[in-house]
């Protein structure tokens, strides 16, 4: 059972709300709000709201389709930060060197979205993915290897040597 949640127009620039969202990314539920709570940052609240009502929307979609999800068992599923508007204000602030900036206040959009899926299945995947990549890493090194020993006219043995 896989539930969402956006919180929409927190204040802050989506740049420091994903420095706290990379702190949860992953985790059990439990986990992320404790991260949240203790976490000084400003956008910290907002997400912590916004992790709550996923919970919410969990459990509340599982009493619909009539099935059993715990809270405890959710975990973070996915979780990201889009930009939102910027309200640019007529007032200006003092810049150095006699230069004036114009005040600019930034908003971010929050969303997350929490599963009680079994999380091994996902893991698996990217893991399985980083072993293809090494593999192939490996693979292009040696043939370069082989191809270079081949223009000097030196012998595929003395290469690997």
């Amino acid at each position: 059972m896989e539930a969402r949640a956006s919180a929409k127009y927190l204040r802050g620039s989506p740049q420091k709300a994903r420095l706290v969202i990379d702190m949860i990314r992953g985790k059990n539920v439990n986990q992320a709000l404790a991260v949240l709570q203790y976490t000084n940052k400003r956008a910290a609240d907002g997400i912590e709201a916004c992790v709550r009502s996923a919970i919410a929307n969990a459990t509340e979609a599982a009493e619909k389709a009539n099935i059993a999800v715990d809270p405890d068992d959710l975990w973070v599923k996915a979780c990201f930060v889009d930009q939102g508007p910027t309200k640019n204000r007529r007032r200006m602030r003092p810049a150095p060197q006699g230069r004036a900036f114009r005040e600019r206040r930034h908003f971010c959009h929050v969303t997350v979205l929490v599963s009680s899926e079994d999380k091994s299945g996902v893991a698996g995947r990217s893991k399985g993915a980083a072993v293809r990549a090494s593999t192939a890493k490996a693979g292009k090194s040696e043939s370069n290897r082989k191809h270079a020993a081949k223009n000097t006219g030196a012998s595929e043995k003395t290469a690997q040597e």
